[in-house]
């Protein structure tokens, strides 16, 4: 009888504390809320309080308020790549979240600084679809690279291998994460890969392009394969 006290006192505490947040998100809500007449009477005139226009007796309407839409800009769809919370390093040695890259359009690529097979040809791939881009398009867009072996290619090694392929513009970022967040990341892509060696790795070749709200548009699969689809998503995506 004690246990089950302890579990239903825990339970009201659960409960109280919901409906304390809910009432706080249903306040700030209210707080929110801007309203103005249908006919716009007075103009761009708005009301913080639901009425009538003085004008026409018309019920004032709710509006999208300057506020709400930046909280509206804020959130984040269920597709977006931008769920992912791991920590990340860039090839400068700094710790982004997948987010940091928010509000650019994003062409990745999955490949680990060692390969001598698929990886440099990959690259290549990369730096392909960069030069059919125009120069005006390219301050909207982001390349990001990140390796599936975390263990070999730290920061310093990836920045060499950017420097070494020029790759080292401002629009190019190098991603190491941990086995665990490299895995999820792959997952979210289809990218399969397995450790085959100490050194080497088999895995898919596949380039994506995320939107700059890091939703999956477009996904471009083999090596050396015609990049026309990609292009088009891309530029249709920085216009």
């Amino acid at each position: 009888m004690k246990y089950f006290k302890i579990l239903f006192s825990v339970f009201v505490l659960v409960m109280t504390l919901a409906s304390c947040n809910s009432n706080k998100s249903e306040k700030a809500s209210d707080e929110l809320a801007v309203y103005q007449c249908p006919m716009k009477c007075e103009g761009e005139k708005t009301y913080s309080e639901a009425g009538s226009c003085p004008v026409c007796k018309m019920d004032l309407q709710p509006i999208e308020s300057e506020d709400s839409k930046i909280l509206n800009e804020n959130d984040i769809s269920d597709e977006s790549i931008f769920n992912l919370t791991s920590t990340w390093n860039t090839e400068e040695g700094e710790k982004i979240q997948l987010e940091d890259l928010k509000g650019k359009t994003l062409v990745m690529v999955m490949i680990y600084t060692t390969c001598k097979a698929a990886c440099p040809r990959l690259v290549a791939d990369m730096r392909n679809i960069e030069a059919k881009i125009p120069e005006t398009s390219l301050k909207d867009l982001r390349f990001v690279l990140v390796s599936i072996d975390p263990e070999t290619d730290t920061p310093e090694r990836l920045k060499a291998f950017a420097i070494e392929n020029f790759m080292d513009g401002e629009q190019w970022t190098f991603l190491q994460g941990t086995e665990g967040s490299v895995r999820e990341f792959a997952n979210v892509l289809a990218v399969k890969y397995k450790q085959i060696s100490p050194m080497d790795f088999s895995h898919s070749n596949i380039i994506s392009v995320f939107n700059t709200e890091g939703e999956l548009m477009h996904q471009q699969e083999g090596l050396g394969v015609d990049n026309k689809e990609t292009i088009e998503t891309i530029l249709q995506l920085t216009q």
